[in-house]
């Protein structure tokens, strides 16, 4: 009998895809696209979970009206949503990249410091929530996000290129910025080099740099003000490519080759970087190739640019795309019977009052059974069910996915679902998750309102000049990464 192996999915896929089902959840999507239509661009920031952190009163009494009326055009066309759906996240579980300042829009005038609207990211530590914020970035200002750890907008990731990512009105443009990609990035074997790290490109048989790039490169210099010239791409964790955008002359289509003599390290980082944006391939091209995502799962603006016509996207005042149902439609559903072989018999066990109930129990007898329980008897089965629905149900994955994502309404819709409105819970992992959820709020809190500045662990051991030690006092995600690292020099594991 002949043995078929079956095509093992990439780690990388199976994170969008969770990130597709959790991190923007269709409530949020159809919330913020009324707000949009309606001209409330604050309120459809306020539905995707994002902070404004800019007054455009203030933006006029400092730059003037001209800079102002560009800045409130920005934000009527931000589709918030639409800008959650695509920033950048980290694995392994998708969350939003920490400690990020993404430029969505650039406003250079001559004579005048370099504004950029941003948005912007909680450190790791404080991101319970998976809140951002929307702000002004001034090239010489005096830095008012002093507490962000990253205030200055990032090179590497940038969106003010690439507004089809954010704009509601320029989501057509997706398609075509992206059918140039062909298939996914595949880059070619790195060739021989006295400083191979500057090339680092994995093992792949498709030509490199990819095609698509050359125009992107190009757009990248004319923002940089630079017809033609260097620039750096990352291609690995540790690992990035020089590459040259040359042309004979004007007439003919640039190309980008790699740098033959690569230049020394202080001019390599002086170099423009080619976002992320431009060099990965889409996560939603990649899940539809596979087969892990169905088009109806997609954002409408991001479905209808890539399965439908182009000039579906959402306008001012337009009419708000058909929202498909998300996972807390499927998964929701307490209102059907649970069946318990309890006492030789098949028992049920179904919401009554807006609790979790077992309906074929006499009243009295339920009484005597949780006293016999509460003096440390065994119960009865049903009631073993009832109490291992309200400590670890089987719905909790789906809940600490959302949690992690900052859905908590679509987190609390589970559970009423499953246990009712009017459950209370008792000790065990789903209460440790939603304890642990608020806990994080409260964190996220603090920072912003600056009363924290800093991780809480880093002063932990200072003052005795020695590395910190693992206790208590060390958040649980230190300790797990400190508890996982392999001995200095030697390889061995800790």
């Amino acid at each position: 009998m002949a043995l078929h192996s079956a095509e093992a999915i990439s780690t990388h896929l199976l994170m969008w895809r969770r990130v597709r089902e959790y991190a923007v959840p269709p409530s949020m999507i159809e919330k913020a696209a009324a707000r949009s239509a309606a001209g409330d661009w604050a309120g459809a920031c306020a539905a995707a979970r994002i902070d404004v952190d800019l007054d455009l009163r203030a933006v006029r009494h400092r730059h003037g009206t001209d800079l102002t009326t560009r800045v409130r055009a920005d934000l009527r066309r931000l589709a918030p949503d639409l800008l959650r759906w695509h920033m950048p996240r980290i694995a392994p579980d998708g969350r939003l990249r920490p400690g990020l300042t993404l430029a969505l829009a650039r406003y250079d005038n001559p004579g005048t410091a370099a504004v950029r609207l941003v948005v912007r990211t909680p450190p790791a530590w404080a991101d319970a929530g998976q809140r951002m914020s929307l702000a002004l970035w001034e090239a010489d200002g005096d830095e008012a996000f002093g507490h962000h750890p990253h205030p200055r907008p990032d090179r590497r990731f940038r969106l003010d290129l690439h507004r089809h990512l954010w704009d509601g009105t320029r989501s057509g443009d997706l398609a075509g910025r992206h059918a140039a990609a062909g298939d996914p990035y595949a880059p070619g074997p790195p060739e021989r080099s006295e400083r191979p790290e500057h090339h680092g490109r994995p093992a792949g048989h498709e030509p490199w740099p990819p095609p698509h790039w050359a125009a992107e490169a190009e757009r990248l210099l004319r923002a940089e003000g630079r017809p033609r010239g260097a620039l750096t791409v990352r291609t690995g964790v540790r690992s990035q490519a020089v590459l040259e955008l040359v042309a004979p002359d004007d007439s003919h289509v640039p190309e980008l080759r790699p740098v033959r003599d690569l230049p020394r390290r202080h001019e390599t980082a002086a170099l423009p970087v080619l976002p992320d944006a431009a060099a990965r391939p889409l996560p939603d091209l990649e899940l539809l190739r596979a087969g892990l995502l169905t088009a109806d799962r997609l954002h409408p603006l991001v479905a209808a640019a890539l399965t439908g016509p182009a000039d579906t996207a959402r306008a001012p005042g337009a009419r708000t795309p058909a929202v498909p149902p998300g996972p807390a439609d499927t998964i929701v559903g307490g209102t059907d019977p649970n069946r318990v072989a309890c006492s030789g018999q098949v028992h049920r066990i179904e919401l009554r009052n807006g609790v979790l109930a077992a309906v074929d129990h006499d009243p009295a007898q339920l009484a005597r059974e949780a006293l016999l329980v509460a003096l440390g008897g065994p119960g009865l089965p049903c009631l073993r069910a009832i109490d291992t629905a309200h400590r670890t149900p089987e719905a909790l994955p789906s809940v600490r996915e959302r949690l992690a994502h900052g859905d908590v309404h679509g987190a609390l819709a589970v559970l009423e679902g499953l246990l009712g409105p009017a459950a209370v819970l008792r000790e065990g992992p789903l209460r440790d998750a939603l304890d642990a959820a608020v806990a994080g709020r409260l964190d996220h809190g603090r920072f912003r309102s600056g009363l924290v500045l800093r991780h809480p662990a880093a002063d932990v051991g200072v003052d005795a000049g020695r590395r910190p030690r693992i206790d208590r006092r060390v958040p649980q995600p230190i300790r797990s990464k400190r508890g996982a690292r392999s001995r200095p020099r030697t390889g061995l594991p800790g």
